[in-house]
Formats: C-alpha cells, structure tokens, sequence
C-alpha cells in the first residue's frame, strides 16, 4: 500500500531542473531593443503547450562577430555599411570577416583590431552569384570554436539569395546547435521574410537599411550593435529541452519583434 501510494506522489510530482531561452525584442516601428520587460510579460509556449517562466534577466552583454559580406555583383553597395559595423566593436569584442559568394571564404579571422579588419575589407573583390545559406552554414559549422562571449552572425547581403545547395531547416538546426544567433541586414527585400525567419528562430533580428535611413539619417551601425548586445534570459520550468516550435508571446499592445535561441 505505501509502495503504491509513493509511486502515485512521484508520478504527480513536477519534473525538476530548468531549461533557458535566449529572447530578444525590438520594437517594430524604432528598432531599438525593449530593455524593461518583466517576468510576468512573457509567455512561452513549445509545441503550443505552456512552459512556466520562473526567471527573466536582461543583459547588455559582450559579443563575438563574425560578419557574412555579400561579394557578389551588387555587394559594393553595402561596403560602407561594413566599416560602420566595425566601427562598433568595444575593445574586448573580436569580430571575422568572411566573404560570400558561390563559396564562403574566410578574409579576417576573428581580432579586436579595427585596423586589421579594415584592411581585410579593403582587399575584398565583387563579382560573383550569391549563396547566402552555404556561407551561413560553413560559417556556423566551427566558425566559433574559440569565441568567447555571445555567439553572433551579421548578414550583410544586398538582399539577393542564389541557388544554395543547403536548406533554410539546415541552416537553423545548426544555429540551435551552436548558440549562434543571426541578424540579416539587407538592403532588398524579396528574400524579407527569409531573413525574418532566420532571425526568429536564433534569438537573432532582421534590420532593412532602406527603412532605418527612412527613420533616421544616422549611420546603422550604432543602432544595430545596441539590438546585438541587449537580450533576456528565460529561465522556464522543467529540463525538458525546447522543441523547433517555440512560441514567444509579450503581453503589450505595442508592435514587437520577438526572437528566441534555447540555451540548453
């Protein structure tokens, strides 16, 4: 009888340890990262079942970048935008360049020297059909192994995707996988809801420089990095690890740009 009785309470009993969600959110209309949510705004669902959130710390944090250039025929129309973005590292961070194309090659290694980095992007030559998700996929796949803060991705890319041989499903699975949170900037926007989706799905998000020029006449670059280095950290009952539909609701009427990248 007490056997069974114990065997009942274990049953019933809520399954221990946590699980952690990279989140982050800008507003829609500005662009700039909200940086005052509280716990009980936040509401996650994984497979359209609830996961209680027990924590949410914000953090403004250090980040590794490596920054995906567009080289193909249109890529020298976002060259200036790549000086402006490493102009933005804080002396800690390191950032590499890498170059794509019909291949992704590595330009600059990741460094904290601005001259260096400068140099690599100087030395870049144009010219040739992009394919946006292999040179994602290459980047991610070891392209972080030393890195020591926060694992970023900048897609710097006209806004033109080639004939990749990888899928979107791939690119996102190993961006899980790797900690790795992308945030496409482009330029045009017929692959806009790609870069959406990527940026979703990695706690990344998605900047159109022709709608931040509209809003303001100031370089990118300084509003980009505030997004890159400002996110939450959830911490939602139970240690069952988050699946592929991870659904983030924030209970305000404002219009917001919700990501998430699960941790654990």
């Amino acid at each position: 009888m007490f056997r069974a009785f114990l065997l009942a309470a274990l049953l019933l009993e809520p399954s221990a340890g946590t699980t952690r969600l990279l989140v982050t959110v800008i507003e829609k209309k500005s662009g700039l990262p909200v940086k005052d949510l509280k716990r009980e705004e936040f509401a996650v669902f994984d497979d359209g079942k609830p996961r209680r959130v027990e924590t949410v710390e914000f953090s403004s944090s250090l980040i590794d970048v490596m920054l995906l250039l567009d080289t193909s025929l249109l890529g020298e129309m976002v060259q200036p935008v790549a000086d402006n973005l490493i102009a933005q590292l804080q002396p800690k961070e390191q950032m590499a360049i890498v170059a794509f194309h019909s291949a992704a090659d590595l330009v600059q290694d990741f460094t904290s020297s601005q001259d260096l980095l400068r140099r690599a992007l100087g030395a870049v030559k144009y010219g040739n059909p992009p394919r946006l998700l292999d040179a994602l996929y290459a980047s991610i796949d070891g392209g972080f192994r030393h890195s020591s803060f926060r694992r970023v991705i900048i897609l710097l890319t006209t806004g033109v995707e080639g004939d990749s041989r990888v899928t979107e499903r791939q690119v996102l699975d190993l961006a899980r996988r790797n900690g790795v949170s992308i945030y496409p900037v482009y330029v045009l926007g017929q692959e806009r809801g790609l870069f959406e989706r990527l940026a979703q799905h990695t706690g990344g998000a998605p900047f159109n420089l022709r709608d931040m020029q509209r809003a303001s006449k100031d370089p990118p670059g300084p509003r980009i990095f505030e997004v890159l280095r400002s996110h939450y950290t959830l911490t939602l009952e139970g240690n069952l690890a988050l699946g592929e539909r991870v659904r983030i609701q924030i209970k305000r009427p404002e219009r917001l740009l919700v990501s998430g990248l699960p941790l654990d």
